[in-house]
Formats: structure tokens, sequence, C-alpha cells
């Protein structure tokens, strides 16, 4: 894929030095800024998570990592998926959904749960996931209700 002004844009496995950059991307993020803070404060990516689920990120050509998603076998779930800022509206996190099914797919899943942030419900409806209800807040890290939705790994 090409990335406007980064040149070509891949996606790879994540290795354990990668933990400080996505924890940044997460922590950055200004899609959890104000009532949403609280839920990345203090989070970490770190590289036991990385080694224990199958974490991907999209590199550009420098390597600089534009976004990733964490995709959980078991149950079936999409964990965590953040396009850094910069990157946003360039296709990344459709690549990234787009990668995450075929991932999905290959280890034999028919769908994959997602807990959306609420702002991105109206993404992950436009590449194919349809809303199958909601998970309530849990105070104190998640003030707010969240959208459930199941994205099928058939899609395109």
């Amino acid at each position: 894929m090409r990335g406007a002004g980064r040149g070509e844009v891949r996606v790879r496995r994540a290795v354990a030095r990668d933990g400080r950059r996505l924890t940044r991307l997460v922590t950055g993020s200004r899609a959890y800024e104000g009532p949403y803070a609280p839920m990345v404060a203090g989070y970490r990516v770190g590289p036991d998570y990385i080694e224990t689920h199958r974490v991907f990120v999209a590199v550009d050509a420098q390597d600089r990592v534009l976004g990733f998603y964490a995709l959980v076998l078991s149950p079936p779930e999409l964990d965590l998926m953040f396009v850094g800022d910069e990157a946003q509206g360039l296709g990344i996190g459709r690549l990234l959904v787009g990668h995450m099914r075929e991932e999905a797919r290959r280890a034999g899943l028919a769908a994959v749960r997602v807990v959306s942030h609420p702002p991105a419900e109206g993404f992950y409806r436009s590449v194919g996931a349809r809303r199958t209800g909601t998970v309530a807040a849990a105070p104190p890290a998640v003030m707010w209700d969240r959208p459930e939705l199941s994205l099928t790994t058939d899609g395109p």
C-alpha cells in the first residue's frame, strides 16, 4: 500500500522492541483526550503482551509505526487497534482491518468481536462490522458504555 508522502506501507508482526512505540501511540492518541483519558492513563503495551497475542504493526518505509492491532484468538476479539493521529485518513485502519480479517480467517475464525471506543463505531461499521450489543461501563477505568460489534472474516 502507498501512504500519502510515506512511500510503501506494510504490515508486519510486532516484536518486543515495538512496545514503547505502541504504548506512545495509545497514550498519545487524541481519540482518548478529555473524558476518555482515564482509559489509557498508565496503559502499557509490553513485550509480554506482544509475545502472547497476535500483534501487527503498519509501518512506513522508515519502519515508523503508523498503527497497530492485537488479535486475541480465544475468545476471538480485536483487543486493540490504534492508528496514529498523523496517519488518520490515509487508509491505515482499513489496511489493518483487512490484515486482521486474513489472520483471523487463517486461524479458523468466522468472526471477531470488537468492543469499540464509542467514536470509532462508525469506522468499524464502514468496514462491515455489525452492532450486536452494548458493553456496560466499568468504572473507574471505563466510565461510558461501549458498542459491541461483530466483524466477519469473510468480508472484503
